[in-house]
């Protein structure tokens, strides 16, 4: 999976969050929701620790954030950061600007759910993400080392479970394969259909030279 753990926050009030595997990435989100700057400027940033990227992206106040691998780059994570802004902003409307801290929590983290999935793992993602990804925002984002946001003493050690990873890595491969295994078999299933096509025809030319025509005359008397 690209994407392991993403929140949705108003200032550092976190508002929904979903993590897909056993790890710290809240307790390191928080802070950094917390040493972002206190105005309400759009922004888009991200930062590195180990060889995972905390992705922030800021608009009217609205901070979305999700912790990927760093071998899914930056398109990607942008990309999925968009789609639950728009998502949260049609759901909740006005009322995010009130909500309680994980007041849209029972409900959204399902919708986090499943768009991770999607963005971690949908080859259409990967195309819409590239179009998105034509944004000059994101294209212009700088990657820090997450020492820059945290003051020294501060920083948490990021801890990802690798077992769980390497569980989602099996479930995509045979995900992978069960769709590899079923378009073999439809082909199979055509090659087939086309054999039997082709020498019905090879039949049917062969009674019609023995039977003298077309109509098969001197066979069916």
């Amino acid at each position: 999976m690209a994407i392991f753990y993403a929140l949705v926050a108003r200032g550092a009030v976190v508002l929904s969050e979903f993590t897909a595997t056993s790890t710290n990435a809240s307790s390191i989100a928080k802070q950094i929701l917390e040493k972002l700057p206190g105005n309400d400027s759009d922004s888009h940033v991200s930062y590195s620790q180990d060889r995972y990227i905390f992705h922030v992206k800021r608009t009217d106040g609205l901070t979305v954030l999700c912790m990927a691998d760093e071998t899914a780059g930056r398109n990607i994570p942008f990309a999925f950061l968009d789609d639950i802004h728009q998502r949260f902003v049609r759901t909740y409307g006005r009322a995010i600007h009130s909500a309680q801290a994980y007041s849209m929590n029972d409900e959204f983290s399902r919708v986090l759910s499943q768009q991770m999935e999607y963005y971690s793992n949908d080859p259409n993602a990967d195309r819409m993400s590239r179009i998105k990804g034509e944004m000059s925002q994101v294209r212009n984002v700088m990657i820090e080392n997450i020492d820059q946001v945290l003051h020294r003493g501060e920083r948490l050690e990021l801890l990802v479970d690798k077992t769980e990873n390497m569980q989602g890595n099996t479930f995509r491969f045979r995900k992978q394969a069960r769709r590899y295994r079923s378009v073999m078999w439809w082909r199979n299933v055509k090659l087939t259909i086309a054999l039997i096509l082709v020498l019905s025809v090879i039949v049917y030319i062969a009674m019609a030279y023995v039977c003298h025509g077309l109509s098969l005359p001197s066979c069916f008397k």
